[in-house]
């Protein structure tokens, strides 16, 4: 088969563009010929990890089967790149792949599939609705039309989300689903014994993602004055937020017990999974989909405490009672009683925890599926 994975940017930062980079290496590791496409900006750099990959032509090649092509982009705009060259490079290509797996949402993906021409079979890989960008959805909506009509089936990462989706309630019968997978986090003993060396003796939660809105840190961090003063609160992640919450830290009384640690490298993001008791995902809004650092907390045996977000596969994934326990989102009370149980009870869900992941959310797992669905088209 001769596959092309489409959409989204490099660098790779988000949920989106990760699943796409790790279908490409894992299919072609397997001598599945599988191409990514993707935009980047004039100013984006390739990342020092993926500097031994680099070819001439600005490609970035895993094996004889598979690379990552990069497109330029012209800006990008509420977080959609904007580049012809996307649509023509897809238009000299199109005879080279006999399946196009588009990763939804990208209006500008959807947009070079569409006057590409191309004629093959389309999985169309639904990872969220679009939500919070009104505008963007009102102009790209025909065009979304389109694209759900001309998939031949629709991949969404949690049953939840497939049957919850406005957008998808009329093509069910076309519709599955595929969990994300992920490689499990390696733990480096000296830089995780590092972090809990900062605290002795107490509780570590800890917690990641974009400081803005929909993540509900300030949630999290109120939920720490119904938690004894073992707990402490590690947050990583940059955002518009960050002053707020330093600011609901000071007023809450909280400084010394919680803590914003920025971005967080590769390294340091293993570290403090590996030095932390639970990690929490306080997100209040569908805009979380899937959560796919509840999988990275659980491959290292790590219980989770999540929210049951309303049409969301958050708390599908977090199997409550098992890999840890899922609560009301907005709920700061019942968040820190939900932490505590799950400290009570903490080898079961530990166990649970790593369990869940082994049979649902390994990378072996999510390439199997999608290479099942492949053979079905072609």
């Amino acid at each position: 088969m001769r596959i092309l994975q489409l959409g989204k940017f490099y660098p790779i930062r988000g949920g989106v563009e990760k699943v796409m980079w790790d279908l490409t290496r894992g299919l072609s590791a397997r001598g599945e010929d599988c191409d990514m496409l993707c935009a980047t900006l004039p100013s984006d750099r390739t990342d020092p990890q993926d500097e031994g990959l680099e070819q001439p032509d600005g490609s970035l090649r895993f094996n004889a089967h598979g690379r990552v092509i990069r497109v330029k982009a012209l800006s990008k705009k509420a977080a959609t790149m904007i580049s012809p060259a996307m649509v023509s490079w897809l238009r000299r290509h199109k005879a080279d792949y006999e399946i196009i797996h588009v990763h939804h949402p990208d209006p500008m993906a959807a947009l070079a599939l569409r006057l590409s021409g191309f004629r093959g079979k389309v999985v169309l890989h639904w990872h969220s609705d679009i939500l919070s960008q009104k505008m963007l959805l009102s102009l790209y909506r025909p065009l979304q039309s389109w694209l759900i009509k001309r998939a031949d089936i629709i991949v969404g990462t949690t049953p939840v989300y497939v049957k919850s989706s406005p957008w998808l309630k009329d093509v069910q019968q076309k519709c599955t689903y595929v969990p994300i997978g992920i490689k499990p986090i390696t733990i480096d003993k000296v830089a995780s014994d590092a972090v809990s060396g900062r605290f002795p003796g107490k509780t570590i939660l800890f917690s990641v993602g974009r400081l803005v809105p929909y993540k509900g840190f300030s949630v999290l961090i109120r939920a720490m004055k119904y938690l004894p003063e073992k707990y402490q609160l590690i947050i990583g992640g940059s955002g518009p937020l960050r002053n707020q919450l330093e600011e609901l830290i000071d007023s809450e009384g909280l400084r010394g017990r919680v803590f914003l640690e920025g971005y967080l490298s590769d390294e340091a993001l293993r570290a403090n999974y590996g030095a932390c008791d639970i990690y929490v995902l306080p997100s209040i809004m569908k805009t979380e989909a899937f959560g796919i650092v509840q999988i990275e907390a659980m491959s290292c045996g790590k219980p989770v405490v999540a929210t049951t977000i309303p049409g969301s596969g958050v708390s599908w994934v977090n199997e409550d009672g098992v890999s840890g326990r899922n609560v009301t989102p907005g709920e700061p009370k019942l968040m820190a009683g939900a932490i505590e149980d799950v400290m009570d009870n903490y080898r079961n869900f530990s166990h649970g925890a790593h369990a869940r992941f082994e049979e649902m959310f390994c990378e072996e797992n999510m390439i199997n599926s999608i290479l099942t669905i492949y053979e079905t088209l072609v």
